[in-house]
């Protein structure tokens, strides 16, 4: 992990416009995207995103507002988020009881 690396409590996944999706689980990884990567290097909320992502990284905004803003920017660009279900905990206690019976 980079000295830099400010992760985000909750990593999201971006839909991109080939079709492919992608992973952003930190400030720096978003703003490493914004600034090598992104489609279009315009409009307001992408100019947004990269000073927002850029303070964050100087710990003068909270990375959620940062996120946020990277957020914005990917759906200005059509690039949606992709919803992933929450991970599912075993239920061995359940099954134990159902297989007791």
């Amino acid at each position: 992990m980079l000295l830099n690396e400010i992760p985000w409590t909750i990593p999201l996944t971006v839909r991109l416009s080939n079709g492919l999706t992608h992973s952003f689980a930190s400030v720096y990884e978003a703003l490493d995207f914004l600034e090598n990567e992104w489609p279009l290097r315009r409009g307001e909320r992408y100019e947004r995103a990269v000073r927002t992502c850029r303070r964050a990284l100087n710990r003068m905004t909270p990375a959620a507002v940062a996120r946020e803003a990277f957020i914005a920017a990917c759906l200005e660009a059509g690039m949606p988020l992709v919803m992933t279900p929450p991970a599912q905990k075993p239920q061995t206690g359940i099954v134990k009881a159902a297989q007791s019976a």
